[in-house]
Order: C-alpha cells, then structure tokens, then sequence
C-alpha cells in the first residue's frame, strides 16, 4: 500500500493550485447566490405597496385636475354674470352721480351769466337809513331765487356754491354764504340755458327788486353773459342735525 504523502508527493503542484482556486471559485458563487436571494425576495414583496401607492396618487392628481376644471367653470359663470351686475353697478354709479351734482357737490361748468350787485354810490340823504344804499342778504336771496326761477341749474355766489341748505345772511357789514363772510360786491354766478337773463329780467320779482333797490337806493346792478361759467363744488359740511330719511309707507296716526 502506498503512503498518502507518496500520492501527494506524487501530484503536480499546479494541480493542486488549480483545485484550490476552483474551490474558492465555488465558495464565492454560493456566497453571492444567498446574499442576493433576500434582495430578490424583498423586491417583489415591496412591488404590492409601491403600486398601490402609485395608483392612490395617481387618483389624487386626477381629482385635483377635476376640482380645477369646476373652479374654472365657477369663474366663468361668476364672470358672466358679472355683466350684468357691471351695468348695474354703472347705473348705481350714474345715478350716485346725479344726486352730487343735484347737492352741489360736483364742480360745473357751462353757458350762464354772471349778475354783480354793488352799493349804491349815491349819497345818503339826512334822515335816511345808510344801510338802505347797501346791498343786503336779502337783496342776494332775491336774485339767487329768480335766477333758479328763471332755469338756472347751478348757482354760486363769490364762489360759494348754493345748495339746499345754504343759507343767505346779513352778518355785519358783509353778507353770510355758507360759512363765508363775503364782501360787496356780490357776483352771483349761474349755469343755465340761452337767455337766462331774458327770462330773469321779465319775471314780477326781479322787476319788484329793480323798482324797491335800484330805482330807488341806486344798488348797482350789471351782468354778463359767457359761453363758459364754471361753478367750484360745494365745500362746507353736509351732516344734518335735525332732518331724518323719511320711512317708505302711510305715515303713523296721531
């Protein structure tokens, strides 16, 4: 029998280098065949979830492009409406407008005339009352109201806009407009139509006022007409201490 280190003796050593290498070889191979089976494995595991989970975005993304289509649909038809609510607005806003100008708070300017009152330069006779030379409140007040008889659509006296609630006052030696002390002599602005001055000169009061103030006291009276009179709003308070809106409806009995 021969020695098994005869036989190992015996065989090349390069064969022996060869057998090892290839059991290395193999050892490798099944190392690396049981570390990517786990891995193989949980891939597929985690390809259930992943795929779910993508569908569930998927639905989230597809209900968002919805709920914008409906927000563009909703802005469309606000919009449309809109027109409609825009003429309104713009015939709240016409109107708005109007009542303004009706308070004087707008400033105008159109055909008219100017009217001047100034004292009368004639002396004093004794025994006579000076204040009767002078041009009063109450002589303003007149032309102011002919001139609104005779059509006037907007007046203003030195500037000062006459509203409804302007009020026209003796004050001294000057006369009150507003809250404007005003000094002689007096020009009484008006907006109206051709021939204002016509219809103011032919109506019963301004003729009573000419014969009572310039005929006999020599108050001084002149006017001129333009093509172009511009009247400034009206720059006073308009809050009311005593009026109140009156309520739609029969009045309450006593």
């Amino acid at each position: 029998m021969i020695p098994r280190r005869a036989i190992l003796r015996s065989i090349p050593s390069w064969q022996i280098t060869l057998g090892i290498a290839l059991l290395v070889l193999g050892f490798l191979i099944a190392a690396q065949l049981r570390t990517e089976a786990p891995r193989v494995r949980y891939a597929s595991n985690e390809r259930v979830p992943l795929v779910e989970t993508a569908h569930g975005l998927q639905d989230q993304q597809d209900a968002l492009k919805q709920k914008l289509l409906d927000v563009r649909q909703e802005i469309q038809t606000l919009e449309s409406h809109g027109q409609g609510s825009a003429v309104v607005v713009q015939n709240l806003n016409d109107r708005l407008q109007q009542a303004r100008v009706a308070a004087g708070l707008t400033a105008l300017h159109g055909p008219g005339l100017v009217l001047q009152l100034k004292d009368s330069s004639k002396p004093v006779p004794p025994g006579d009352n000076p204040t009767d030379y002078i041009v009063s409140g109450r002589d303003v007040r007149t032309v102011v109201e002919e001139l609104w008889l005779a059509g006037a659509e907007a007046v203003a006296v030195n500037g000062e806009r006459v509203t409804a609630s302007t009020a026209i006052l003796d004050i001294g030696g000057s006369v009150l407009v507003n809250a404007a002390y005003l000094a002689p002599p007096y020009q009484v602005s008006a907006i109206g139509p051709t021939g204002l001055f016509d219809q103011v000169n032919s109506s019963a009061g301004f003729r009573e006022f000419a014969v009572s103030r310039v005929e006999a006291f020599g108050i001084g009276v002149g006017y001129q007409e333009f093509k172009d009179v511009t009247l400034p709003a009206y720059a006073g308070t308009i809050n009311l201490r005593y009026a109140r809106p009156d309520q739609i409806g029969p009045s309450p009995g006593p």
